[in-house]
């Protein structure tokens, strides 16, 4: 059995800023962490950004701070005992705490198609499979419009790959962009060499020994040496389900971040907290939200009292365009646009019922 003052499940983003967090409050005290990937925390937005501009991957390393702190690698949590306040993993390994931070992040959406070597693009070892295979392949085929499907087509495009992207949308981030601006982004996208199946979905995909065959709803069949799936995740909240937490899109928090267990706090991409500015319960899955509410939650299993008020920034980058967002972002919402270069420069605003938000 370990033994620790604070106990973190999930190993990424989040987990480093708590431990950082931590740190501003109580420098000595012991901190385990349960991480189901083989490395230390790391930024996952270079994977799908900067890596494939040349920065160096030894860039991505969080710095997590090393003195009194355990991590246990390629482990996940199976239980949580509320009473003994105990966490058990699947190697059967049993971890005592007087805190317990739940930072266990979501799975990716998958296709319902068993047919091997589909990268669900997410995680490290997801970006070193892809650029090997970028090495040495050419066709890829990527499923999605959004965020993840968008970053990864635009990196491989710079990279000279050949690919095709395939979503059920009639433009590239059509759920969030404007329809004029998604517009664009199609054609700019068709202008770098990347072929843009909208309004289309996957009927099939199998293998033909190396190539993977891809039919479209459309019927057209395409031929890759690589799928790539960017299609969501969802929070993992099974855990904290099974231990009579109080579950909601997420796992739902105070403002000091704590679930309905006053010993047990949840932070990152499963956290659904109540935002001040926008008058509601949300739930993000950026970078920004990981950093800030990880060092808020740390800092208050400490003994800290600091609510959670921020409302997160996120971001993305699309060949050289780019942009930085705040608050809710829907297209179905009124949006006002003021282009300085239209669709290339400037600020969209989104409102709803007179107020932007």
């Amino acid at each position: 059995m370990a033994d620790y003052q604070y106990l973190i499940i999930g190993g990424g983003m989040t987990a480093d800023a708590a431990v950082k967090g931590i740190r501003e409050v109580d420098t000595t005290d012991t901190i385990g962490i349960i991480a189901a990937e083989p490395h230390r925390p790391y930024s996952r937005p270079p994977l799908s950004k900067a890596l494939w501009k040349g920065e160096p991957v030894d860039n991505i390393w969080r710095n997590t701070p090393k003195e009194h702190v355990e991590i246990h690698f390629e482990r996940t949590a199976t239980g949580i005992d509320t009473k003994k306040k105990a966490v058990l993993d699947n190697h059967g390994t049993s971890y005592t705490y007087n805190k317990l931070l739940l930072a266990t992040g979501g799975s990716v959406r998958r296709l319902p198609y068993k047919v091997d070597g589909i990268i669900y693009f997410r995680t490290l070892d997801d970006y070193q499979q892809l650029r090997s295979l970028a090495a040495k392949v050419q066709r890829f085929v990527i499923i999605g419009g959004g965020f993840i499907g968008s970053e990864i087509a635009a990196a491989l495009a710079l990279n000279k790959k050949t690919v095709t992207m395939i979503f059920p949308e009639e433009g590239i981030g059509s759920r969030v962009y404007p329809p004029g601006l998604s517009q664009y982004l199609n054609g700019l996208y068709q202008s770098k060499g990347i072929e843009v199946l909208t309004k289309n979905g996957v009927e099939k995909i199998d293998k033909d020994g190396p190539v993977y065959r891809v039919r479209t709803t459309s019927g057209r069949e395409l031929h890759a040496d690589a799928v790539v799936a960017g299609i969501g995740i969802t929070p993992n909240v099974d855990l904290a389900k099974a231990a009579g937490l109080s579950v909601d899109n997420g796992i739902t928090v105070d403002e000091f971040l704590k679930t309905s267990n006053p010993d047990i706090y949840a932070a990152g991409d499963v956290a659904n907290f109540y935002n001040p500015s926008l008058g509601k319960r949300i739930r993000v899955e950026h970078e920004d939200n990981a950093n800030t509410m990880g060092h808020t939650a740390g800092a208050n299993m400490a003994g800290g009292a600091v609510p959670y008020h921020h409302l997160p920034f996120f971001y993305s980058d699309l060949f050289e365009l780019g942009y930085e967002a705040v608050g809710e972002l829907d297209a179905f919402m009124d949006i006002v646009e003021e282009w300085k270069e239209k669709y290339r420069e400037g600020v969209i605003y989104y409102l709803m019922d007179g107020r932007v938000r």
